[in-house]
């Protein structure tokens, strides 16, 4: 099934969403409204023609588009901005695959939580929660995975700022 028709499919069974299809290089990139990620997930995932029984990965990612902001020292940081849930989907039946991009802003980065869908995400869900900072809702254990439970800020945003201290102890970077 082509890109193109894989939109198509969407855009019929959600007729009053707006849907963009990106093309590249990877493969079709489908950006969705967060508000029916859920709805989407069991959609291309239970549909006869679709069939995404795989999550492949999930990422979270700083796409930083806010304003950079030059600080004294010369250095700068971004202002504002959004973060995006990624989800690579692959069809085992149909052997076609899928992006789908869920794009939120920083400052309130809700997403729905997919491990409903595909167990998988559980996993992944907790890491772009712990390093990007994406609330995914719903998750039924959304605690950090890789930084320590009281650690501050989430490593991977463009914005973040290591601590010098931790409990105490000196942090090296």
């Amino acid at each position: 099934m082509t890109s193109q028709e894989i939109l198509a499919s969407l855009q019929e069974k959600f007729p009053n969403e707006i849907f963009e299809l990106k093309e590249n290089v990877a493969g079709p990139i489908l950006i969705v409204p967060a508000k029916i990620l859920l709805d989407v997930a069991y959609f291309v995932r239970d549909n006869e023609r679709l069939l995404f029984d795989s999550l492949m990965v999930l990422s979270g990612v700083d796409v930083a588009d806010g304003e950079k902001k030059i600080l004294e020292d010369g250095s700068f940081e971004y202002v504002g901005g959004n973060l995006a849930s990624v989800y690579h989907l692959h069809s085992f039946t149909h052997d076609h695959k899928l992006a789908i991009k869920v794009i939120v802003p920083k400052n309130n980065p809700r997403v729905p939580s997919v491990e409903t869908v595909w167990r998988t995400a559980d996993y992944h869900e907790r890491e772009a929660y712990d390093m990007i900072g994406i609330i995914y809702e719903g998750h039924h254990n959304l605690i950090r995975i890789l930084s320590p439970y009281d650690w501050e800020g989430h490593p991977l945003r463009k914005d973040y700022k290591v601590p010098e201290f931790y409990h105490g102890m000196k942090v090296p970077y």
